[in-house]
């Protein structure tokens, strides 16, 4: 991280020790070394000490470390909805291929099994669908590019969005025929 770097750059210039510079912004030595090797981050008071003793603004302090504080964050959120959406897609799958085999083996219990999916899946959406709002993504250009940690510009942005009601239409529409499709294998198997 930077700041280690600007809190060795700025204790030289002014020549302090670190055991000075503790002193100075009420924490320890090895608080001073943990934070200057990265070990760890000061919390808001001490940033603001720190930043008084040099005679530099926090923004000075943190230069470069806002930016990859903003990618780390970015790759968590990109990993996060990732595996939220193979686990989604997994149980999804799982919601379609199992009510048949699950009530025809299990009859009643079976039944309640996958109802218990079903919940699930419901849930995992629900979940998938805040955080596509949080993250502001919702077309498939979208959720790609956000995937690649790109984003799109403007006029590609404003397109999307357009096409967002759209597209829930039609997924409704999906999700009605493959609901009749598997009501409709379900009746000609039990009768």
């Amino acid at each position: 991280m930077e700041l280690g770097n600007q809190m060795k750059k700025y204790r030289g210039e002014m020549k302090l020790s670190q055991d000075a510079l503790a002193e100075k912004i009420y924490v320890s030595r090895q608080t001073i070394s943990n934070w200057e090797t990265g070990k760890n981050y000061p919390d808001v008071n001490s940033l603001i000490r720190m930043s008084e003793v040099f005679g530099v603004s926090v923004d000075v302090l943190l230069k470069g470390d806002v930016e990859e504080m903003k990618k780390i964050i970015k790759e968590d959120d990109i990993h996060d909805f990732y595996k939220m959406s193979w686990l989604y897609t997994i149980l999804f799958f799982l919601v379609l291929v199992t009510p048949i085999p699950l009530v025809k083996f299990l009859g009643f219990w079976g039944l309640g099994i996958w109802g218990v999916l079903a919940a699930v899946v419901i849930v995992y959406a629900i979940k998938i669908e805040k955080k596509k709002k949080t993250l502001n993504i919702q077309t498939y250009r979208e959720i790609s590019a956000f995937l690649e940690g790109k984003t799109l510009d403007e006029i590609e942005a404003a397109r999307e969005e357009g096409k967002r009601p759209y597209q829930k239409v039609f997924l409704g529409i999906v999700a009605g025929v493959i609901a009749l499709v598997v009501s409709i294998i379900m009746i000609y198997i039990f009768k």
